[in-house]
């Protein structure tokens, strides 16, 4: 926006950096400053009255009017007036009044009545930092077809804003019905045009390193198993990634159990005889991914990299897998880099990795994994900024039956439990909080964990703050029958004897989180449960949560239940920035602005 000194200030007050964010700041309703020749009751609208009488007392003007436009007299009334009204109004004067005309009996009032000098057009009134006048002047000044074409925007949209801001015959908007849907969907559009074009803007793009061509095909033959569609569509897109000059920068999204470890390795096998690192958040994870890797690839010489093990000399190995212990060690060069569960890293971490193998204007092929499943609205935004694949199915379908319970319910649970301990299976009891909270009316594990004890024989316990938390729970995988915890496990080790999860206070948690634990379950085709304990007498949300496994469905219908709130807070700088759009809904739209983006 090129403005002079006054305007940047006006703009500074907005808080706006484009006309796409001047053309979202829309009306919250108009005044239609046309005379009518109909008396439109209960609502707003234009007279042109002749004043026959004034009534003044100290807590009201009452002001008889002949209004020539609708042939009919009314009275307009002004209660507790200022001073200066008092003489706002001489009998035998012809004026221009504005206000909402209610009728009773055949008798019509119009309430304090505003005096217009200017008439004979329809005038949006806005809620913004600028006075109301000065904002439809900046309007009109700044917010042109042509610097709506300068944003790349398309015919059918800046007319559809120059309409919502300078309306002409009809008002696109109604007192109680709100905007057309047509409006509606203009505005839809223009909020993820403007954050998906701020996101390409800040995607940069890097000279790779080195081109990666080795195929991963040899070894998936000696799998002794056969991979997933939609696991070789991921690995797809990276081998395309890695052909290219230009370094990849790609996210994978999938969901719990899908097979994620897989595509990893293939990366690996691709970017032979080149090096690979990849960063986990946790020593377990970090310890599982290297197992994995030496069962897997035993070809490619592992070492893993955590705070517990002695340095080594890492140039000798090709594939590197480790904690945020790796941004403390001298790496090798390196052409890949992956992330495991990019989420729990902070965007520093990240970036501090890519760095630390990076080799001045050239950089490493860069891969995100989560499993943390994303809309496939938030995937095509998200795609604006980094290459998205998504992976939807698992490679077994789980069995998992999940219930809503109560209290009725508990001598069954505890029936459920002692019969899946004698099966030799495990049971994970995920509890709210730690300690006892007034705020809270469940229980806490501090006061919880006697009656399991009791109860039960090899029952451990941690938390987020347990310092010990992953030797518990390597201890809990050999030796427990019930592990009691807060979502510390949320994502984690692989519990394969874990048959049961009961979640305490289901309602409090997101069902994301909800899905993450779950997860935890049925992960080698064990017959699997999950409870979900609450106090309410009835949640459409968790009874909608029991009738999917799908994370990535499960993601929608977290989005439907809490209205896109803060979806995309992260991605860009605030998800209150979306305020039309529904990303539950809005599916079309978001591929509308996809394409005309060309991303």
């Amino acid at each position: 926006m090129r403005l002079d000194k006054e305007d940047e200030a006006r703009r500074k007050k907005l808080g706006i950096t484009s006309y796409i964010d001047l053309a979202l700041i829309i009306p919250h309703t108009y005044e239609d400053l046309r005379l009518s020749s109909s008396l439109q009751v209960g609502t707003a609208q234009l007279i042109d009255a002749t004043v026959s009488s004034v009534i003044r007392t100290p807590k009201s003007i009452k002001i008889n009017l002949y209004a020539h436009n609708l042939s009919h007299t009314l009275e307009a009334v002004i209660f507790k007036p200022k001073p200066y009204m008092m003489r706002q109004f001489i009998t035998g004067e012809r004026y221009f009044l504005y206000g909402v005309v209610n009728c009773s009996g055949g008798h019509c009032t119009m309430t304090h009545p505003k005096k217009v000098t200017t008439v004979g057009a329809l005038f949006p009134k806005y809620k913004s930092a600028l006075r109301n006048d000065t904002m439809m002047r900046f309007m009109q000044k700044h917010l042109s077809c042509e610097n709506l074409k300068s944003e790349g925007l398309k015919e059918s949209i800046i007319e559809k804003i120059q309409d919502v801001h300078f309306p002409k015959e009809v008002a696109p908007y109604q007192p109680k019905a709100g905007f057309h849907k047509e409006y509606i969907d203009s505005f839809k559009y223009l909020e993820v045009y403007n954050n998906m074009k701020q996101l390409a803007s800040k995607r940069r793009y890097f000279t790779c390193k080195h081109r990666l061509d080795s195929s991963y095909k040899d070894w998936e033959a000696t799998l002794p198993f056969s991979l997933t569609d939609e696991q070789l569509l991921a690995i797809e897109d990276i081998r395309q990634d890695f052909s290219k000059d230009v370094a990849a920068k790609r996210m994978i999204v999938g969901d719990v159990g899908s097979g994620k470890t897989m595509v990893i390795l293939a990366s690996v096998m691709m970017a032979r005889p080149h090096k690979a690192v990849l960063m986990a958040p946790t020593t377990l994870l970090a310890n599982q991914l290297y197992e994995e890797s030496l069962k897997f690839l035993p070809e490619i010489k592992t070492a893993l990299v955590t705070n517990k093990i002695s340095k080594v000399d890492l140039s000798e190995y090709d594939f590197i897998v480790g904690t945020h212990a790796l941004l403390y060690r001298e790496l090798p060069e390196v052409s890949l880099v992956m992330i495991d569960e990019q989420h729990r890293f902070g965007t520093a971490q990240r970036n501090l990795l890519e760095k630390l193998v990076s080799d001045g204007k050239n950089r490493a092929h860069f891969l995100q994994f989560s499993a943390t499943p994303i809309p496939r609205t938030q995937a095509m935004i998200q795609s604006s900024h980094i290459d998205v694949s998504l992976i939807t199915k698992t490679p077994f379908k789980k069995d998992i039956t999940t219930q809503v319970i109560h209290k009725n319910d508990f001598s069954d649970l505890l029936e459920h439990i002692k019969e899946e301990i004698e099966q030799d299976h495990q049971v994970l009891l995920v509890y709210p909080l730690v300690e006892e909270s007034e705020a809270f009316n469940y229980q806490s594990i501090n006061e919880a964990r006697a009656y399991w004890e009791s109860k039960f024989d090899n029952v451990y316990v941690t938390h987020g703050k347990d310092k010990e938390k992953e030797k518990v729970l390597l201890d809990f995988r050999e030796n427990g029958n019930i592990l009691i915890a807060t979502t510390v496990v949320e994502v984690g080790i692989s519990l394969p004897r874990l048959s049961t999860v009961v979640i305490v206070g289901a309602e409090r948690l997101g069902l994301s989180t909800l899905h993450q634990l779950r997860g935890r379950v049925s992960r080698t085709g064990l017959k699997g449960y999950c409870y979900l304990f609450t106090y309410q007498n009835s949640s459409e949300r968790l009874e909608q949560f029991c009738k999917t496994q799908s994370g990535f469905d499960i993601a929608e219908l977290d989005l439907k239940f809490r209205k896109s709130g803060d979806l995309l807070k992260g991605v860009h700088q605030s998800g209150s920035e979306y305020k039309w759009i529904d990303f539950s809904e809005d599916i079309e739209i978001v591929e509308e602005v996809k394409k005309d983006l060309g991303i």
